[in-house]
């Protein structure tokens, strides 16, 4: 299973939102560069990068740490925020992404989605389903829709798309423990995607639960930047 720390990026920074909320945020000192070195020094293949800037604005605003990232590291770097055009996708691209992150546009322009699947290979695309009693939230999850989880999934699935992370909004920034019984029924109902663990993650327990369960990945955000996940327990082995 892929451990998949997660910088989020706000005015150059790295910072964590507790449930999405812009007024809730706690800012870590460490320099996004010098932590990814260490962190592919560590074993560490690939990395989340959120663009908290670009998600509010509408366009990529924190490329220049995302190239210097990309030149400098072999980490491979799936990227979102801001994502609402193909220019905008040709931008990160360009920039050194590996894959792009993509939620809302997913959910709420599906025939733009994909296009931009046709364009680009649904190989380059993660994508995001942040949900609330099992149904889709948008917009940085503040508005919640109708769609079911499940058909969000078939919907990806029918377009190709493989790579699909599920966020339980209840959970994220809260080290209470991902969504166990959730993921089992995803598992269990999409065998062949592959499924990313994302929000709640508390420890290296809980990656190991998720790798028992059949998760492709883990992303971590909270529990790595206030050491519940040290960063030598990489060094041990980058996978559980």
């Amino acid at each position: 299973m892929n451990i998949i720390p997660s910088f989020d990026l706000l005015d150059g920074q790295l910072v964590r939102l507790r449930q999405g909320d812009f007024d809730q945020k706690t800012v870590y000192p460490a320099d996004p560069f010098e932590l990814a070195q260490q962190l592919e020094e560590s074993g560490i293949r690939r990395l989340h990068m959120v663009d908290l800037d670009g998600a509010r604005s509408g366009v990529p605003s924190n490329l220049k740490i995302l190239e210097k990232v990309a030149a400098r590291t072999r980490l491979e770097i799936d990227y979102g925020g801001g994502l609402r055009s193909i220019p905008a996708l040709k931008q990160v691209w360009d920039a050194g992404a590996a894959l792009f992150s993509v939620g809302s546009v997913a959910v709420l322009a599906q025939d733009e989605f994909g296009a931009w699947v046709e364009k680009f290979g649904p190989d380059k695309f993660l994508v995001g389903a942040d949900v609330r009693d099992r149904k889709v939230a948008v917009h940085g999850w503040r508005e919640q829709t109708e769609v079911a989880l499940f058909d969000f999934i078939r919907q990806m699935h029918a377009l190709g798309i493989r790579q699909i992370s599920v966020t339980d909004i209840e959970r994220d920034g809260e080290l209470s423990g991902p969504a166990i019984d959730l993921y089992k029924d995803i598992i269990l109902h999409f065998p062949d995607i592959e499924l990313v663990a994302s929000g709640g993650i508390r420890d290296v327990a809980d990656l190991e639960e998720l790798t028992t369960l059949g998760c492709d990945g883990a992303i971590v955000g909270k529990a790595f930047f206030e050491g519940q996940i040290p960063l030598q327990y990489f060094r041990i082995s980058t996978k559980v």
